[in-house]
């Protein structure tokens, strides 16, 4: 993913730092595209593309270039798109089909452009910190994008969305964790979940053999990008292709794993659906019945954009190496956003006027409930609780415990006010908790592999239990060793049994 090569290596981990390379120089290089002149005042380019120079500090050193119909009313949406690896920002607005539905919908597109200045293969640096945080590096700089664009637009702030690909994609997750006050949506299109790496020998990990946190960890990397007190997330599209080997499918999993447990839903869909071109859609409701991510998984497609040539209303874009045919993924992501006009921009249920309760907090758990408790809301008749997307219980009071549950076990929670007529408010920001006790579980695994399921660590080429630190052998994917959970985030060795 980027210019240095990282630390010391598991056999086997050789060939898949091959992979990554020949997939940010030779794979995505075969795209052979050219940026555009570097112009010294905003002009349009042949493509109707605009490089804006001034749009402030730019602490990620990015070019900013923007497409805006000419007939854009004020108040309209913004989407922000981002490139992968070795491509451009022209590229990207070509073959994408954007901005067929910019001219269509009415909205204006920005699209931020790296180069080899940040990266040797022009890859947005979603695995470094210092690029992918909250106002830092190149984050900063496609935020500063964001804040030009709506004033030069006269954009709705309201309504900015932000989608990318590959690399892109991986940034475009970090994005919505850091920004959620920011984008209202986003769309990841063959990319990888937010915060899942952190230096680039953990991007490989992540591209090749994602970790398999629980929906909780990886919602906590959210909200610990976040910041305090956020109460309301952007809706996520997730897009994917089975036949993916440079960014796995596994990826699309922990995606939806992270953003419905941030949405305090379940990982079981409301509902699928088939559309063209082999693609299944899985729907995860929020509380109110609106989608809140969706996944899409292109049956046989490989690594890239889909896209689907032609003129009807429901087709986009231009074939080509990474743009791949299959169906037009800016068509349905811009309707899951709304941009098309129809509803709010997820199903069109529109929720009731009363806002979401704030101060959602968990007071009290045991092994089979949890209490909550939350600000009132002027004008709520009751309160309507929701467990993983599923209403449990209404109460007329702030405060409301969920009995019945499993020992040892993390639940999400949502509350909404509902008014006089019985119609439910905005959601409240998820909380989760986890009841009191514990069942030991088993994990037989290489040491690799209990690496990077977060089971154990690895220090000068060995491998150590998380918790009790009992040293494990040599960190690789040949010794394979059996460990037994005690207590949350603590392993203990159980070879050559387990009686858990």
């Amino acid at each position: 993913m980027g210019p240095s090569h990282p630390p010391s290596r598991p056999p086997g981990s050789r060939r898949l730092a091959r992979g990554i390379r020949r997939w940010a120089t030779a794979v995505v290089g075969a795209l052979a595209l050219t940026a555009g002149p570097v112009i010294a005042a905003p002009q349009a380019t042949a493509a109707g593309l605009t490089q804006i120079t001034s749009f402030g500090s730019n602490p990620g050193n990015l070019s900013m270039y923007a497409y805006a119909p000419d007939t854009l009313p004020d108040g309209a949406p913004l989407v922000v798109a981002l490139h992968g690896c070795t491509q451009s920002a022209h590229d990207y607005h070509a073959h994408s089909g954007w901005s067929k539905f910019a001219d269509r919908y009415g909205f204006a597109l920005v699209l931020p452009q790296t180069s080899s200045a940040n990266n040797a293969n022009s890859c947005f640096n979603w695995f470094e910190p210092g690029d992918s945080g909250r106002d830092r590096g190149e984050a900063l700089s496609i935020k500063q994008m964001v804040d030009e664009a709506v004033a030069r637009y006269g954009s709705d702030s309201r309504r900015v969305y932000i989608t990318g690909l590959s690399a892109g994609g991986g940034m475009t997750a970090n994005m919505l964790a850091a920004y959620p006050d920011v984008f209202a949506g986003g769309s990841v299109h063959s990319g990888l979940p937010a915060s899942c790496a952190r230096s680039v020998s953990a991007a490989y990990t992540c591209m090749y053999a994602p970790p398999d946190r629980t929906p909780a960890q990886w919602g906590d990397l959210v909200r610990a990008a976040a910041p305090s007190g956020t109460a309301s997330w952007p809706r996520v599209a997730i897009w994917q292709g089975t036949a993916d080997t440079t960014v796995k499918p596994a990826n699309a999993a922990e995606l939806r794993d992270q953003w419905t447990n941030v949405w305090g839903v379940g990982q079981t869909p409301s509902r699928t659906e088939t559309l063209t071109g082999g693609t299944t859609l899985s729907v995860y409701d929020d509380a109110s019945g609106r989608p809140a991510v969706e996944v899409y998984s292109v049956s046989g497609m490989a690594h890239g954009l889909a896209v689907d040539p032609g003129s009807g209303d429901g087709q986009c874009g231009t074939a080509g190496t990474y743009y791949l045919d299959s169906i037009c993924s800016s068509y349905h992501t811009a309707r899951f956003w709304g941009l098309d006009g129809e509803g709010d921009g997820g199903g069109g249920q529109n929720p009731g006027s009363l806002p979401a309760p704030t101060g959602l907090a968990v007071t009290a758990t045991t092994d089979t409930s949890v209490a909550l408790s939350w600000r009132a809301v002027d004008g709520a008749s009751s309160y309507a609780v929701h467990r993983g997307g599923t209403r449990v219980g209404t109460t007329t009071a702030t405060a409301y415990t969920d009995t019945g549950l499993t020992t040892g076990t993390t639940y999400g929670y949502t509350v909404a006010a509902v008014d006089a007529a019985g119609t439910a408010g905005a959601v409240s920001a998820a909380v989760t908790a986890t009841t009191t006790g514990f069942t030991p579980t088993c994990h037989t695994a290489s040491n690799y592999a209990h690496t990077t399921a977060g089971r154990a660590y690895q220090s000068g080429g060995h491998t150590y239990a998380n918790g009790s630190q009992q040293a494990m052998g040599l960190w690789n994917t040949f010794t394979v060793r059996t460990l037994k959970q005690t207590a949350p985030g603590h392993y203990v060795l159980a070879d050559p049994g387990c009686p858990a």
